[in-house]
């Protein structure tokens, strides 16, 4: 099953059935006056739903026009009554995100008024202007970077990760303010990376450009001199590092790579995916840069456990501030947590979200949260590698780090804002706690933590 056949299934449930005071807040909503589809709901699609779905993006149907909408009318209902679309996942009782896409409770009753109601289209007097979009992207680019040929995929079986390096060779050094990542073809990319490869760095050395190669994860080795451009997740959308007056560096002479994760559909086919991106028009005030966050490398999960509990740790070493966040887990995942533990002894909890393989969103934090040298950056994540898990490939089986959906990862992406002139920015961060101990039965775990912080 795909995952936008996941997702359908997801909007669709909540038609199904309702709880009782689900129903109560319909009722209320078609009590109210009479709500037309072009004054009143519209602008609500338009503001929180038509990004997605729309021709071409990663929604199964288009929200565009009243003809569109209106067969939809009962699983619009269901599904945001439940809140389960727009998907949104981080628990509000921790931090505040600019890219909030929950629906407000007014907007939840002008819809389900709506529905309830006659479903009328209204006066076309009302209708709103057409929202502009770019086709087949999130931003209107200055420059789209393009794999130079067809990677070919087989129909079945693993398909390792593959990485195909593109002669940019950028003419000078450039500030890039957002970037989008668009999969040639869909059907076969989970996920993808761009990354910037820097003149100079020995990784694939001698690489043919446009050739796909089987060198593994290149964001999560060691030594590692590769920045982040941009990435693809189902959901995630295109990438603004400009929000406060910074940007993403590119030194003169690099090139792109990129990292691709596919999945076999049973069918030979091929893909050609794209970078778009987006320049500053004056250097940056601030550098945006994205780091891989703590990790746990040396994770267990015990076979049966339906609640494993998984904890690593990075450390800062410079003053800098946190401005992102975006967990990774695969299949087993069920939530993440994101602890700050300060040089002064205090700590908090920013961000917990529950986990939604299908639905790999990150947190833009309303407000950067300043991080002074020595402070830990702890990420403590729950699995479930029982047989209630649907999704879990083999719930006999102890679970490792490693890159295939069958393996499991631990990790939270990371943006931070950092001096322009740093020439390093991966030397602000070291790994530290419960992410530098062996492998053991099962682990690491807060109690680890513990021990960890004491020694």
């Amino acid at each position: 099953m795909s995952w936008k056949t996941v997702a359908l299934v997801g909007f669709l449930v909540g038609t199904v059935a309702m709880a009782p005071s689900m129903r109560a807040t319909a009722q209320e909503g078609s009590a109210t006056a009479i709500v037309t589809f072009n004054k009143d709901v519209l602008p609500i699609l338009q503001k929180n739903c038509q990004t997605c779905h729309r021709p071409g993006e990663v929604a199964p149907m288009s929200l565009l026009t009243y003809q569109e909408v209106r067969p939809w009318a009962k699983a619009i209902k269901g599904a945001v009554v439940s809140r389960t679309m727009p998907p949104w996942f981080a628990d509000p009782a921790y931090g505040h995100f600019t890219n909030d896409m929950r629906l407000s409770d007014a907007d939840i009753k002008t819809l389900v008024a709506w529905i309830d109601g006659s479903a009328s289209e209204g006066n076309a007097k009302d209708k709103p202007a057409p929202v502009t979009f770019v086709e087949g992207w999130g931003l209107e680019p200055e420059m789209v970077i393009e794999m130079p040929q067809d990677i070919h995929l087989k129909a079945t079986g693993t398909i390792n990760y593959q990485n195909i390096l593109v002669k940019v060779n950028f003419p000078e050094d450039r500030w890039v303010v957002a970037a989008d990542l668009r999969p040639g073809n869909a059907q076969v990319v989970h996920h993808m990376r761009a990354n910037i490869r820097p003149p100079g760095s020995a990784f694939m050395k001698g690489a043919v450009p446009g050739v796909a190669y089987d060198t593994a994860d290149p964001v999560n080795g060691p030594g590692n001199d590769l920045d982040l451009l941009g990435k693809f997740n189902p959901g995630l959308g295109a990438q603004d590092f400009s929000r406060y007056e910074s940007a993403k560096f590119v030194p003169k002479g690099s090139d792109v790579v990129f990292n691709m994760h596919y999945t076999a559909t049973g069918k030979e086919t091929t893909d050609r995916s794209r970078l778009a991106l987006v320049f500053a028009k004056h250097p940056p005030k601030l550098r945006y840069f994205v780091n891989v966050g703590p990790q746990a490398l040396n994770l267990v999960i015990p076979a049966g456990d339906r609640n494993a509990q998984i904890v690593s740790e990075m450390t800062v070493t410079a003053d800098t501030q946190l401005v992102y966040m975006q967990p990774h887990m695969h299949v087993r995942g069920k939530d993440y947590e994101v602890r700050l533990f300060f040089p002064s002894g205090e700590s908090k909890t920013i961000f917990k979200a529950k986990w939604d393989f299908n639905w790999q969103q990150g947190v833009d934090l309303d407000k950067p949260i300043p991080l002074p040298a020595g402070t830990r950056i702890v990420g403590i994540a729950h699995f479930n590698n029982s047989a209630e898990n649907k999704s879990n490939p083999d719930p006999t089986k102890v679970v490792l780090w490693g890159p295939q959906n069958w393996d499991e990862m631990q990790n939270c992406f990371m943006g931070f804002l950092v001096d322009p002139g740093m020439k390093d920015p991966t030397k602000l961060f070291k790994v530290s706690g419960p992410s530098l101990l062996p492998k053991g039965t099962f682990g690491p775990t807060l109690a680890t933590l513990s021990l960890t912080a004491q020694q």
